[in-house]
């Protein structure tokens, strides 16, 4: 329900069970409780499940409506606002420090956009819906990154291997804090307050981890559990199953799924709306909302409204890019696997040069590559594929892998080759995948990750799926990986008649140079 023009005048007032105010506009309260009155909803963040009564509205009806409530305009299709500033009200008694609520749009108020402003707090709304829990929008992901550490303000914070801009931003912290950064395997060091940190699905693989286990581990160290969940997003991951206090998404990757703007969200344990006890070094009871909104309006690192904008229009469509990437994946990945395996099982023809021979004419039109690669020029260029799906715990219906992504696994997976000069060599082959870094986006990529990751095995590709046809993904590769397997036979000749070349200098430049792409 909506809260009263008299309760809207002060921006710490406690939250109720129908909305709260932070800053200008009145956002969410999660709770676990619904409303049992059956009188007419009001509007407000409410409204649209009280309508429904028990019908629980699905995800893609959500993405496209869990906003209407601010909607104070005839246009369906959300403007795009650009001013950083708003108008007090002309009735100098109605002028409250701090406090500049609209009557006629309580949920769509603002005093300045470094606090909040119409596109981004439309797209929080969703994300808040979406996700299931509170959510706010940062710059980038690595702004919510930074933002949630100078939130918990940790002594330790254990982290995997996974996106190395996070531990960019630890060592950034600790010259400041003293953060000392642990690994996974050193969580029994961990004390009351220190942070685990876990990445799952995992970049660059696309493999999960555990959460049941961590969940188990923070429970016991009394230490908060924060999640990205970047790689799993929404229908495939839900990361509050295992009581995580933040989760953190680089909404540039799937939330905005165009490759054209940048967002980072954090997400807050619903019940840590009313969090008593310490974080941070503050100790009792806390709003984590409020706290996180208040921090922000300082770190300056907020979105900017076309970005708010873009990202509102992204999200209508989530479901539906995410389902059919998932499923491209996973179909790619099967069909590159189903190579290897033939392989080891001695039913390909084994090598890359049996394959350079059908050249182009071949690549075109090869039903028998749909199992096994055609002619084994994968299973000769190939030496894995790395997925969440080729786990061994994906076999097991019963498994935690199972149980923790029921809908599928993530969109993106990583091929090593036998060849680092394979590795690099391969995207320029290929058609309808771009040579890019990032992830998320509707069209597909693929990078040599030794370009962005100075720590990264030169024989790995990350390959991050988009909505086209699998299909003609597939014969992308295949034609690529052909091309490659001739390239390869022409220059082992070239090498024999000409004798060794100078040594390139890529290698010098990879390791000298600073990266920090996602």
């Amino acid at each position: 329900m909506a809260a009263s023009t008299s309760s809207a005048t002060n921006p710490h007032m406690p939250p109720s069970e129908s909305g709260a105010l932070s800053g200008n506009v009145v956002v969410p309260v999660f709770s676990s409780s619904s409303s049992s009155s059956s009188s007419a909803p009001s509007p407000g963040p409410d409204s649209l499940s009280a309508a429904f009564g028990k019908h629980q509205l699905s995800l893609a009806s959500r993405s496209v409506h869990a906003d209407d409530y601010i909607n104070n305009h005839q246009a369906v299709a959300p403007p795009l606002h650009v001013s950083t500033t708003y108008r007090y009200s002309d009735d100098p008694e109605q002028l409250v420090p701090w406090m500049n609520v609209n009557p006629a749009a309580p949920y769509d108020s603002h005093i300045y956009s470094r606090d909040s402003a119409p596109n981004t707090t439309r797209l929080e709304a969703l994300l808040s819906s979406i996700i299931g829990a509170p959510c706010l929008t940062y710059a980038s992901g690595l702004a919510a990154f930074h933002a949630m550490l100078v939130f918990l303000n940790p002594k330790r914070i254990a982290i995997g291997g996974g996106y190395h801009g996070c531990h960019g931003v630890i060592q950034l912290v600790g010259r400041m804090s003293g953060l000392q950064q642990l690994t996974l395997e050193e969580l029994d060091t961990l004390e009351a307050g220190d942070v685990i940190h876990v990445e799952t699905p995992l970049n660059p693989t696309g493999e999960a981890r555990d959460m049941g286990y961590y969940a188990a581990k923070a429970a016991e160290k009394r230490c908060f559990l924060t999640v990205d969940a970047t790689f799993g997003p929404p229908p495939l991951f839900d990361p509050f199953r295992y009581k995580a206090d933040l989760v953190m998404h680089s909404g540039t990757k799937y939330f905005g799924g165009h490759s054209d703007l940048l967002c980072g969200v954090l997400a807050v344990r619903p019940d840590h709306q009313k969090f008593n006890g310490t974080v941070g070094g503050r100790s009792g009871e806390r709003d984590w909302v409020e706290d996180l909104k208040n921090e922000r309006l300082y770190l300056g690192s907020v979105m900017g409204s076309l970005e708010g904008w873009l990202g509102v229009r992204s999200l209508r469509t989530l479901e539906l890019r995410v389902m059919r990437q998932s499923q491209n994946a996973q179909r790619l990945v099967d069909w590159l696997a189903a190579g290897l395996v033939q392989e080891a099982a001695g039913t390909t023809k084994g090598g890359f040069e049996e394959g350079a021979g059908g050249g182009a004419d071949e690549a075109k039109n090869d039903s028998s590559s749909s199992s096994s690669g055609g002619d084994g020029v994968v299973s000769g260029l190939v030496l894995k594929i790395q997925h969440a799906s080729q786990q061994p715990e994906a076999s097991d219906p019963n498994s935690w892998l199972c149980k923790q992504m029921p809908n599928g696994y993530g969109p993106v997976f990583a091929i090593w080759m036998k060849d680092p000069e394979d590795a690099k060599r391969l995207p320029s082959k290929l058609h309808l995948f771009h040579h890019a870094t990032s992830l998320g986006g509707v069209e597909s990529l693929i990078e040599w990750r030794a370009m962005t990751d100075k720590s990264m095995d030169k024989r790995l590709l990350r390959l991050s799926i988009g909505v086209e046809a699998w299909e003609d993904l597939k014969q992308d590769l295949l034609q690529g990986f052909r091309g490659l397997a001739a390239e390869k036979v022409v220059r082992k000749g070239e090498e024999t008649t000409k004798g060794p070349e100078k040594v390139s200098t890529v290698d010098e430049q990879i390791l000298e140079t600073p990266m920090v792409a996602s």
